[in-house]
């Protein structure tokens, strides 16, 4: 079983950036798909970025490409999300997630591990 903790959250101005990390204790991080998902007030958790690790293979949602960049290092049983340009539509609890599976459009449903959250604020 994985356990997942993320840190790196905070309150940021708009246009600023942060980094998210995600660290991983169980014994088979290497096998998993990782994934960020967010979620805001009053909305469902939304699928922000995954990777399948090295070679590198990672999708984003439409909302955050190219200002987002999620990486992994799996020597270090560590996840990485970059967030820059941030915007306030960007403030939400962040997750980390496993899954066993990678599929082109993401759901909650995707996942078999959840982190705990990490809340980013970005403020106008």
């Amino acid at each position: 079983q994985e356990q997942l903790v993320e840190s790196g959250g905070g309150t940021v101005q708009a246009g600023g950036s942060l980094r998210l990390s995600c660290a991983a204790s169980g014994s088979t991080f290497s096998s998993y798909v990782m994934f960020w998902f967010r979620q805001a007030p009053g909305k469902e958790r939304e699928f922000v970025a995954n990777t399948l690790g090295s070679p590198e293979s990672a999708t984003y949602a439409d909302s955050v490409k190219g200002r987002f960049t999620i990486s992994r290092d799996n020597a270090k049983n560590m996840v990485y999300l970059q967030m820059n340009s941030l915007k306030p539509e960007d403030t939400a609890v962040y997750y980390c997630a496993a899954g066993s599976r990678w599929r082109l459009s993401p759901t909650v449903d995707d996942v078999i591990y959840w982190g705990q959250g990490t809340q980013v604020t970005v403020s106008s």
